[in-house]
């Protein structure tokens, strides 16, 4: 009977011949996508900002204000410490 060289695997031979192949197209697919080292196979990272920059202090309290995070007399005396 021929086993195709995955003797040492009895007859599960298939299973490690589909799981080895999915691997070598997973990772052809993540070179050419350029997902690896990112975490994420679509090749951006979740924490960034919109444009790719860091945010100021000042625009993050903005931020927390206009969501009712704090109040208004909260956000001038931390306005006051940033400038």
């Amino acid at each position: 009977m021929m086993n195709f060289g995955f003797m040492p695997f009895g007859g599960f031979g298939w299973i490690f011949m589909i799981v080895f192949w999915g691997l070598i197209i997973w990772a052809i697919i993540g070179l050419v996508r350029g997902g690896f080292g990112k975490g994420h196979m679509c090749g951006h990272d979740h924490g960034d900002d919109a444009h790719g920059k860091d945010k100021s202090s000042l625009e993050i309290l903005k931020e927390r204000y206009a969501k009712g995070v704090i109040d208004k007399k909260e956000f001038e005396e931390r306005k006051k410490d940033l400038d």
